[in-house]
Order: C-alpha cells, then structure tokens, then sequence
C-alpha cells in the first residue's frame, strides 16, 4: 500500500514523505494487526472509542511510537476515554464536542488535538459540520483551548470526490490549516492529487473488513 500512495505522490507531482498513511483498523482480528505493526504501520484509525480501548489499551504500552486517531463520530460522554487513547480526534463536528472536549482536556492536563470535520455534501443523515459552519467551529474550538489541526472529510457515496476534495483543501487555505485527511481505498489517488496529508486505508491495506465479534457499547 506505501508503494501505491508513494506512486500517487509521484503523479501528483508531490513528495511521498507528505502523505501519512492511516490503517484504518476497527473490527480487524489479532493476527492482522500485529502483521501490520510487524511491517512498521504504526499510525492506526478507529471508528468507535469502546472498541480501539479493546484493541489498543495493551498494544500501546509495548509500542511506545504507535499513533491513533480517531475516525468516527465521538458522543461527548466518551470525551474523557477518547482523550486518552487517541492522540488525535478527526471528527469534530459540532461546539457541544468542543465543550466536552476542552473540559476533558483540562481534567486530564492535555491540549487535545482535533480536526474538524466538514460535511462537504451537506448529507442529513452524514456528521459533520457544514462548509459556512466549520469556520465558527474552528473559531469556538481554538478559544476553548483545541489545538484544531486541519480538517477531515467522506464525500457522499456514489459521487466523484474530486470536488469534495477540492472544497476541504480550500477550506482549509482560507482557515490556516495544515492538516487535510481526505480519501479511502477506493479515492485515495484523487484525496492525493488534491493535497491529502493523510488517507485512511482499510481494506486496501487489511482486505475486506471483518465482522465484529461483540456488540459495541458506543
């Protein structure tokens, strides 16, 4: 999978250094994630807080480099466990989360680090804060003492993401942020060619996603 995305680097004309790849982990067994960690992945998603704390609570004391961050929509009263676990949240998506967790920060003595996530198709059932809201988001999230990173997007299914890319990257621009995680398996060239720095990889990297074993209790 490196090998692919450094190639995408090369065609879109950009260093293959300024691309992270994030394996995209949840529901996958033992055996696959020690074979990642075993080729050198050490930067890991999750969707919910409950399962990465199962999957990751042993694993990250013995891989003092591994990096987590979580990918999937965060109810504010697992703030507390999030910050913990993840050293980044991807998916700041409203101020009451940015509330939660500021307070959980404070609680725990860190500056949690987030980004904010765009609901680029405005999709109603979708999370994620509108492009003419995320401003405000970012504005409420910084006074209340987030380190706001950049900004995460999923583009509607079905839809070319080429123009879902290109709103978050000028988004971005017009905010002042770095931090652009945008593309999967199946639209990380063109998350690349729009100025990705990281792209979440599952089945690409894992093969098609397993069932989970246990109910999840987010």
């Amino acid at each position: 999978m490196r090998a692919e995305i450094a190639a995408a680097c090369v065609a879109a004309g950009r260093d293959p250094a300024s691309v992270t790849l994030t394996a995209v982990s949840k529901t996958q067994p033992p055996a696959a994630i020690e074979a990642a960690l075993a080729c050198g992945q050490r930067v890991f998603g999750e969707n919910r807080v409950q399962e990465g704390m199962t999957r990751w609570e042993g694993r990250r004391a013995r891989t003092p480099d591994l990096r987590l961050r979580l990918i999937g929509p965060l109810q504010t009263n697992k703030a507390m466990d999030a910050l913990r676990l993840f050293d980044v949240i991807e998916t700041l998506d409203r101020e009451r989360l940015a509330e939660a967790l500021a307070a959980a920060g404070d609680r725990l003595g860190v500056a949690p680090r987030v980004l904010a996530q765009v609901n680029t198709g405005d999709e109603p059932q979708k999370h994620g804060a509108t492009a003419s809201a995320v401003g405000g988001l970012i504005r409420r999230a910084t006074a209340l003492g987030l380190t706001v990173e950049g900004l995460m997007c999923i583009p509607p299914a079905g839809d070319d993401p080429a123009p879902h890319f290109a709103l978050l990257r000028e988004l971005a621009a017009r905010h002042g942020l770095d931090v652009l995680s945008m593309g999967m398996s199946g639209d990380f060239r063109a998350a690349i060619a729009a100025g990705a720095t990281h792209v979440r990889i599952g089945s690409a990297v894992f093969g098609e996603r397993k069932p989970l074993q246990t109910p999840s209790m987010d």
